[in-house]
């Protein structure tokens, strides 16, 4: 954490399973200056990425949420941009997530040594054809592919004097754009609980489909697609990083990933197994 020109600056080394990070993170600074973290260099054979300090995390509270309001469509304008560049984001290495793959990826979910019990595993796996069902309905009802966060939250949005930055991308992918207010919804129900989810995430959802167009009244039933097959979706992220750790680290990352399978696994039954 060095000082620059008076300021501070953030030196990160990502581990393999987020290489893609810096060169992502650099790409996105220079074509959206006014919300991402300013990056100041980064080598992508390394992974290393140092980026100007963004200022401290808005977190949740009733005061922030005009700041939520205000950030929200910026995402969203930023995914409406990216969509030009998912292939070139794809060749080099930002996960692919896509509707059209995602039969694969729960294939490789469940065939995985997972941390549920036998029957909660067995429940899972008899969700697959819904699953596919609702990635088509999906696909049918809003058919784009971009740049999505997968891990939007109060710690990764930071007010740098004033201007909001998106901090953290190594948890991104190329995948529906919908799927990024999945982590949002969770952690605004983790910090404030229901009746706080409750009263604030419809103003939310609002204020990001805003920028989708004339339509955007017309995507809440997509939008309430997404959300469920959404928590499914970001069981992915968690597998890749398990598959990339040591194996002595599981046990603790595990007693996470058990709640996250648990909550894959309401939502899965919610849209119907």
């Amino acid at each position: 954490m060095p000082l620059v020109d008076g300021g501070l600056a953030w030196f990160k080394a990502c581990r393999p399973v987020q290489g893609f990070e810096p060169r992502l993170t650099a790409d996105l600074g220079r074509r959206w200056p006014g919300l991402v973290t300013h990056v100041l260099a980064f080598d992508e054979e390394r992974r290393w990425l140092l980026t100007a300090d963004a200022g401290q995390p808005i977190e949740w509270s009733t005061e922030v949420l005009p700041r939520w309001l205000e950030m929200l469509p910026r995402y969203a304008e930023l995914q409406i941009g990216e969509a030009a560049r998912t292939a070139d984001h794809l060749a080099h290495g930002v996960p692919d997530l896509r509707l059209e793959t995602l039969d694969q990826r729960f294939e490789e979910l469940v065939a995985t040594d997972l941390p549920m019990e036998p029957d909660e595993l067995r429940a899972l796996r008899a969700f697959a054809p819904r699953f596919s069902a609702a990635c088509m309905e999906l696909a049918a009802r809003h058919p784009v592919s971009t740049l999505q966060h997968d891990d939007l939250h109060g710690r990764s949005v930071h007010d740098d004097r004033g201007t909001l930055r998106v901090l953290d991308w190594g948890d991104a992918g190329i995948g529906h754009p919908l799927f990024s207010m999945v982590r949002l919804d969770l952690s605004l129900g983790e910090t404030k609980g229901a009746p706080g989810r409750d009263r604030w995430f419809p103003r939310l959802r609002d204020a990001y489909l805003e920028p989708w167009g004339p339509s955007a009244p017309d995507l809440r039933g997509a939008f309430d697609l997404a959300q469920g097959l959404g928590r499914i979706v970001h069981t992915f992220t968690w597998l890749r990083h398990r598959t990339a750790m040591p194996a002595a680290s599981r046990p603790d990352f595990d007693r996470l990933f058990a709640g996250v399978l648990r909550g894959a696994l309401a939502a899965a039954v919610d849209l119907g197994v």
